[in-house]
């Protein structure tokens, strides 16, 4: 058959190579490399950071704060609200900052003695140098508000190095996919807040923008590495992803947050626990990753649980 009929055509871009990964796959990375080359942004001169922050500014959404809605959110201070919402977008960039840095060291393992010549390769190594610049960025807005760093327990850190030493394929995408899905969700919300600092603004507008391809990347490679995939990879799989979400978010804003706000810590945490509001935009902001699970055959009865026991569903 002519190598210039359509249908040999489709034939060899269905071909996969060493590692599973077909010319159609290639295709996707290479959209998302000009998509790269047109929408990148350097956080150094497109944020202001010499600009005043107004006292009255939030540092996220008042609605996205975990005590919203609580008795305690009522009792507190004009004052306090601001410092809380500045300390926990702080502790949320810090932990974005750490799973960044899980993230680079997985997605460099995965590419190790990959063909250099091909799109998954070099927007694999775009996205690693975005993620840089979002870790510096992050960490300037949170030196620019003042705030400290917030670091996980060395439980959840020595968690982070077994996830980022053993996660391979589905299982470390997936654990990508539920951290940029749940921050693009509430970041599209405090790019808009009009009583939210402009450095939130700024810096959540650049990763929206950037994160939309890391996580249209990670869904493709996971659709490819479960291509023939039996179920009980799917369903360990599955739960390991959920276990990774539990740790994501249960660690994303640090009790520290409310003492810096001069608040009772044992209080605090036990009405974020209780907290409704809380659950609803938990699930809000995972509403389409769960989608996406459960569409690839990675949301079990068991990994379901995981997720209805930190309300993701």
């Amino acid at each position: 058959m002519a190598l210039t009929d359509p249908a040999a055509r489709r034939h060899d871009h269905g071909r996969a190579d060493a590692h599973g990964h077909t010319a159609d796959d290639d295709d996707v990375s290479k959209r998302l490399l000009e998509s790269a080359a047109i929408l990148s942004y350097d956080p150094s001169t497109e944020i202001d950071w010499d600009a005043p922050l107004p006292d009255e500014h939030y540092g996220l959404n008042p609605e996205w704060s975990t005590l919203y809605g609580t008795r305690l959110w009522d009792e507190m201070t004009e004052q306090q609200r601001v410092t809380l919402t500045r300390h926990e977008v702080c502790s949320i960039m810090n932990t974005g900052i750490w799973f960044e840095m899980i993230l680079q060291e997985m997605v460099l393992r995965d590419q190790y003695l990959k063909d250099p010549a091909s799109a998954e390769f070099r927007f694999a190594l775009t996205e690693i140098a975005d993620e840089c610049r979002h870790s510096i960025m992050f960490a300037r807005a949170c030196e620019k508000m003042g705030v400290p760093a917030y670091r996980p327990n060395k439980v959840i850190a020595q968690f982070g190095r077994a996830f980022k030493a053993l996660a391979k394929g589905e299982l470390a995408y997936g654990g990508i996919l539920v951290a940029e899905e749940v921050l693009d969700v509430m970041q599209r919300d405090w790019m808009r807040g009009e009583n939210v600092l402009e450095i939130v603004r700024g810096t959540s507008r650049i990763h929206v923008v950037e994160e939309s391809r890391h996580m249209k990347f990670a869904r493709q490679e996971i659709r490819e590495r479960l291509r023939h995939a039996g179920p009980v990879r799917r369903r360990t799989s599955a739960t390991g992803i959920a276990m990774g979400a539990y740790v994501i978010v249960t660690n994303m804003v640090h009790p520290g947050v409310y003492k810096a706000a001069g608040l009772d810590v044992a209080r605090a945490l036990a009405e974020v626990r209780a907290s409704e509001h809380r659950r609803v935009m938990m699930r809000t902001s995972s509403r389409h990753l769960m989608a996406f699970l459960a569409e690839t055959g990675l949301l079990t009865s068991r990994s379901a649980a995981i997720y209805h026991r930190i309300h993701m569903l």
